[in-house]
């Protein structure tokens, strides 16, 4: 009888330490900070910061243009809910501002773009684009110095501007390109950047953080590299995109595009616009004119009729591809293999 009332308590005991530690997991997994990003790109580097502790919610789903875009409830649910929002800020999603103000404005909001280290390029107007030295765009700690006038004043002929006016309906666009995240260079610095925030509100987490971070930046180191022994047999090969969403990733690899049909996603380009990219593709034989998935496949037609130019598909959002941490080197090595195929 006693040995059989010993066996009970202990078995309750055992039950009560099991039920504790159940408890104390779940506890620990509901502190995990809830993650808002914007776009597919961010939400890979955040998922590869937060790689075995959470995941990221994502608010522009693949496939949509993000300058306009109408919230799910799930994804309005998402950042009322978040402790922590990532995004690239008002150049790239301007109806984004007052909704993260309204939505989520109790959470620590990062904004990309400014943040220490990123590297930034003003916008090209023009339809077509000079070769010039990037060279003071390379070191992570200049935030401050790309924005000299005197280093963008050949993007283009003053003449293009005129025409360029009508891509602004629209598209009120700021000073900085915004698409930054196609430097990996960026993807690099940002990895840290949300480290460190994450830590700051998770402290238990922060060597889990910034041991992700570290493995990610080695990551798109190798990837550099690969990226970069790609491009190389092509190199010197000429090139328009259909809008201009790459000179990030063509600063990063010294691979110049040669021009943009349109000057944003967000705008159908002028008659004058397309007559300077045919006459461009016609005097420099250019080997490729570049197509994207979700715009209007007729103005790239237009523009290779005529031309002995290949195409092929560039998507700077990478709308194809499945979401998580190994999505980011994905969508930078297919714009290289894109570029090589297409040369």
């Amino acid at each position: 009888m006693l040995y059989n009332h010993i066996e009970i308590s202990m078995s309750r005991k055992l039950f009560a330490l099991s039920l504790t530690a159940t408890l104390m997991g779940g506890a620990a997994y509901a502190d995990t900070p809830q993650v808002a990003v914007d776009i597919a790109p961010v939400h890979s580097l955040v998922a590869r910061v937060m790689d075995g502790i959470g995941k990221p919610d994502l608010i522009i789903q693949p496939g949509a243009s993000p300058h306009e875009y109408s919230l799910r409830p799930s994804e309005a649910s998402a950042l009322q809910a978040a402790d922590l929002v990532f995004w690239i800020g008002p150049d790239l999603t301007p109806w984004l501002t007052d909704t993260i103000g309204t939505l989520a404005s109790d959470a620590v909001v990062t904004e990309l773009m400014e943040a220490d280290g990123t590297i930034e390029l003003e916008f090209r107007e023009g339809a077509l684009f000079e070769a010039h030295d990037h060279d003071d765009h390379g070191d992570d700690d200049d935030h401050d110095d790309h924005g000299d006038d005197d280093d963008h004043d050949d993007h283009g002929d003053d003449d293009d501007h005129d025409e360029a006016e009508s891509g602004h309906e629209g598209h009120d666009h700021g000073a900085h390109d915004p698409h930054a995240w196609l430097s990996p260079k960026n993807a690099m610095n940002w990895l840290n950047v949300i480290a460190g925030q994450l830590s700051a509100v998770d402290p238990d987490n922060a060597g889990a953080y910034f041991a992700n971070a570290a493995a990610g930046r080695t990551e798109i180191k190798t990837l550099i590299g690969e990226v970069t022994a790609t491009l190389d047999p092509v190199r010197g090969g000429q090139f328009i995109v259909f809008h201009d969403a790459y000179q990030y990733f063509e600063m990063d690899f010294d691979f110049p595009a040669s021009g943009a049909i349109s000057i944003s996603d967000a705008s159908d380009p002028s008659p004058a616009r397309i007559a300077k990219i045919q006459a461009r593709i016609a005097e420099q034989g250019i080997d490729c004119v570049l197509a994207e998935p979700q715009f209007n496949p007729g103005l790239v037609a237009t523009v290779l009729d005529g031309t002995d130019a290949q195409t092929g598909i560039l998507d700077p959002l990478g709308s194809d591809l499945e979401l998580g941490p190994a999505f980011y080197p994905q969508l930078i090595r297919n714009l290289s293999n894109v570029l090589a195929d297409c040369m």
